[in-house]
């Protein structure tokens, strides 16, 4: 099974004949690291890279993992999502483009779709509240509020309504936060910059979260800009934030709470600096390998009967979301049923 790489530290990446060599360098990006050895990579075992540091390459290395169906999401200083090279569009149907722009200038059809994501979403969000209620946590009275915002999704007429009560969703949401964690607090959430551990843990994630998604779409017939919940803009990849709104409470805040709850990430796994805080690299390196794993768990499919991993939910999303597109199978948002 292809894995996917994360490279924390600067260096050079380039292709040695059928494989790949990553060459770390100083702080500066550009000098050899003399204490650092070479690695070697098989490219066949490779799905995509996650680059958080300073990363040499040429034109020939991109051409060779484009050929390879490699993916490279970069990352900046910050934490930031700044870009993806994804390979050629090899799967793109003009069909499937008809019908995606279609569905998103006719209104109607649009709406229904969003909602359909903020329901899953919500549903999730309400699902891991009550995995903490049945464990000793009092959230009976935040599930009843967010519950009674979620039966007005259905009566929402533009996606700037149904935002808004997702937003207010998601901030009763986050205030139970309190509840399930245990050394940390939550706070106000706070983006760019993040305020806090906890915020820090959120934002970086979701960005993880949306890159999954992307990956995902890519390696079906949808197209990435064209969306439904979000505006498509450009220089962004919308449908994957559309995407990403069913998945951050399943893969993103459980892993949260774990790390967490069982004291993998500490206070001393993050840096404070110009009033923001961010994850330093060890912590992130934990962090990642966390979100890692539990895209590996396999749960038991109700419509396959198979083992499918948290991963591949991913990509069955929007299979989900094509044939809904086509008019071959009305579209239901992935929901946790354990």
């Amino acid at each position: 099974m292809k894995k996917t790489f994360y490279l924390f530290n600067p260096g050079v990446l380039e292709r040695k004949d059928n494989t790949l060599k990553f060459t770390p360098c100083a702080d500066d990006g550009e000098t050899p690291d003399v204490n650092a050895q070479s690695r070697y990579l098989p490219v066949e075992d490779i799905s995509e890279f996650y680059v958080f540091g300073s990363l040499r390459a040429n034109s020939a290395l991109f051409n060779f993992l484009g050929q390879k169906d490699i993916a490279v999401h970069f990352f900046d200083y910050y934490e930031n999502y700044t870009g993806s090279f994804m390979p050629r569009d090899s799967l793109l149907s003009g069909k499937m483009l008809l019908a995606q722009t279609s569905h998103y200038q006719n209104q109607k059809k649009r709406m229904v779709i969003a909602r359909k994501f903020i329901e899953g979403a919500a549903y999730n969000m309400v699902k891991n509240l009550q995995y903490y209620n049945r464990r000793g946590k009092d959230m009976e009275g935040i599930m009843e509020l967010m519950n009674r915002l979620a039966a007005q999704i259905s009566d929402t007429r533009t996606t700037e309504e149904l935002m808004g009560v997702e937003g207010q969703i998601r901030q009763y949401y986050y205030e139970a936060f309190n509840l399930i964690i245990n050394d940390f607090e939550m706070g106000n959430r706070t983006k760019q910059p993040p305020q806090n551990e906890v915020n820090a843990l959120i934002s970086f994630g979701n960005m993880v979260c949306y890159t999954i998604c992307l990956r995902a779409i890519h390696q079906t017939q949808l197209n990435p800009t064209i969306s439904y919940l979000h505006k498509p803009g450009e220089r962004r990849y919308s449908l994957a934030l559309d995407i990403a709104e069913i998945f951050k409470p399943i893969i993103v805040d459980r892993v949260i709470f774990k790390v967490l709850n069982r004291k993998e990430i500490q206070e001393k796994h993050f840096d404070r600096k110009l009033n923001k805080c961010l994850l330093n690299t060890v912590g992130k390196k934990i962090f990642v390998k966390a979100i890692e794993d539990r895209l590996g768990e396999t749960i038991r499919h109700r419509s396959l009967h198979r083992p499918v991993s948290y991963r591949h939910l991913v990509k069955l999303e929007c299979y989900k979301l094509a044939k809904h597109l086509l008019s071959m199978e009305e579209y239901k948002p992935f929901k946790m049923y354990w």
